[in-house]
């Protein structure tokens, strides 16, 4: 069953996960941080810098800078291609899959208070 939410609706839930995490422990992670340590748990290995850039549509600048946060936090690791050095390879860690299921809970709890026929949270 499909959970169907108006506009208004989608965006109380955005503001409401998004001021969840800003109030916990874990690192304030900016939407383009999150969508690359999505992508890199949510797909397939392996994940290289061109390979991300390419897959969210943006420079591998971009994609270079929110690597180095991720990487600080322990979120992800990156190491080089043994296979072809000009590679580096996007590795996901017990630490970053930890914080998305956190950030997974976070999503359906704040979720949960757009059921028909729930109160809210």
């Amino acid at each position: 069953m499909a959970l169907e939410i108006d506009r208004k609706q989608a965006l109380d839930l955005w503001r409401d996960v998004t001021v969840s995490t800003v109030r916990a422990e874990d690192p304030d992670l900016t939407a383009r941080q999150l969508a690359v340590l999505m992508t890199v748990y949510l797909g397939p290995p392996p994940h290289t810098v061109r390979g991300l850039a390419l897959a969210l549509g943006v420079g591998k600048p971009a994609i270079t800078r929110a690597l180095d946060t991720l990487t600080r936090h322990g979120l992800v690791r990156r190491r080089k291609d043994e296979a072809d050095g000009r590679n580096v390879l996007v590795q996901r860690t017990a630490k970053g899959a930890a914080f998305l299921e956190d950030f997974a809970d976070v999503i359906s709890v704040n979720a949960r208070r757009l059921e028909p026929g729930r109160a809210p949270v």
